[in-house]
């Protein structure tokens, strides 16, 4: 069980929880996560906790293989007032900002964000840490090899599983450090990793179990699922929830997904499983 003090609220992860993704860009890579305007993020928002979604995460900057890298100001503009919405309108949800920017970090929890996932574990900004330590906030810490301009080009490593690993937890007693005292980890699956690695984490991730801090599994719809099946992003959904099964089995406490109404149901069938 892993407890996480979002500003005085607790967020208990007593069994794997759900998070809903909800991009207010228009070029994320996968279609269905796109959304613009306060309206329609706030209905997709109420649909995801309907579909039993614990946390929804809010991001306004595509980090898709490849993608243009935008400024903060527009950033901003995308999801400021959307995540004040979402957290006047369903205060139990819990809402993480999708950021690298220190300044989109402190505007997001100002109105209601409630902890910060950073794909770049501080890399991108200097202030990042220092902000999000300010704000006494839980802190997603994920590991990419790159950027997401150049990650895909011919990622490499000795052994992933074990470089991963000893990264997150050298950047996690950094954290600790600087202030930051409720960490979740994430290895980080397709930023700047092959498929063969991809696979490799998710064999291995109760390795990471060992840094005690609860860890995300964000694998929904990515090219490591639909390139295999010789599909698209579009038609994923099954090959999500086959990974995501994988994931739980393996120590997964976050699904980071697309789709919340089957993560749901992977998980309530998981525990199931579990309790035989």
């Amino acid at each position: 069980m892993f407890t996480l003090n979002c500003k005085g609220r607790l967020l208990v992860i007593d069994k794997p929880v759900v998070m809903g993704i909800i991009n207010a860009t228009p070029d994320s890579f996968y279609g269905g996560s796109r959304f613009s305007g306060e309206d329609q993020i706030l209905h997709q928002a109420e649909e995801m906790l309907k579909q039993g979604a614990t946390i929804l995460d809010i991001g306004g900057q595509s980090t898709r293989p490849g993608a243009e890298k935008i400024g903060v100001d527009e950033e901003l503009k995308r999801v400021v007032k959307p995540i004040e919405k979402i957290a006047k309108n369903f205060p139990e949800a819990f809402i993480s900002i999708d950021t690298y920017y220190s300044k989109v970090a402190a505007e997001a929890v100002a109105v209601g964000a409630n902890f910060v996932n950073d794909i770049s574990a501080g890399s991108m900004d200097e202030n990042l840490i220092s902000t999000v330590a300010k704000l006494e906030v839980p802190y997603v810490l994920m590991h990419m090899q790159g950027t997401p301009q150049l990650m895909q080009q011919q990622p490499q490593y000795q052994n992933v599983t074990s470089e991963v690993l000893d990264f997150l937890i050298a950047k996690k007693q950094a954290l600790h450090l600087a202030g930051i005292t409720d960490i979740i980890v994430d290895p980080g699956f397709g930023f700047g990793k092959t498929i063969a690695h991809n696979f490799e984490l998710l064999k291995n991730l109760s390795v990471f179990s060992m840094l005690k801090a609860p860890i995300l599994l964000g694998i929904s719809r990515k090219s490591s699922i639909y390139k295999i099946l010789g599909t698209t992003a579009d038609d994923a959904l099954n090959g999500t929830t086959v990974l995501n099964t994988i994931g739980l089995l393996n120590g997964a406490s976050i699904l980071r997904v697309h789709d919340v109404k089957e993560a749901v149901e992977a998980i309530t069938l998981f525990k199931a499983y579990q309790q035989v």
